[in-house]
């Protein structure tokens, strides 16, 4: 067996990089993790936004049929006003 002198410090720079690529992996996965747990929280408040704002629509007053029933009753006020006298 032909041992060369730069064939030790081959393997051992290969092992150091091989190190670095696990550890960059490894941060890389947990980079990711944490994004897909930001997202499916940002999704899940999301959700419960739309559904407090569908909500809120559903219990609002209808302004438009109130105004008519302000402008009626006030038409009907002035008319007895109006006859009244």
């Amino acid at each position: 067996m032909s041992s060369h002198p730069g064939h030790s410090t081959t393997v051992d720079e290969l092992a150091e990089l091989r190190r670095r690529l696990d550890v960059g992996m490894a941060h890389m996965d947990g980079q990711l993790a944490l994004l897909a747990q930001r997202s499916e929280q940002t999704e899940r408040e999301l959700t419960e936004t739309v559904g407090r704002v569908a909500a809120l629509e559903h219990l609002r007053w209808p302004l438009p049929a109130l105004t008519a029933l302000a402008a009626l009753g006030a038409l009907s006020l002035a008319v007895w006003q109006a006859l009244g006298r």
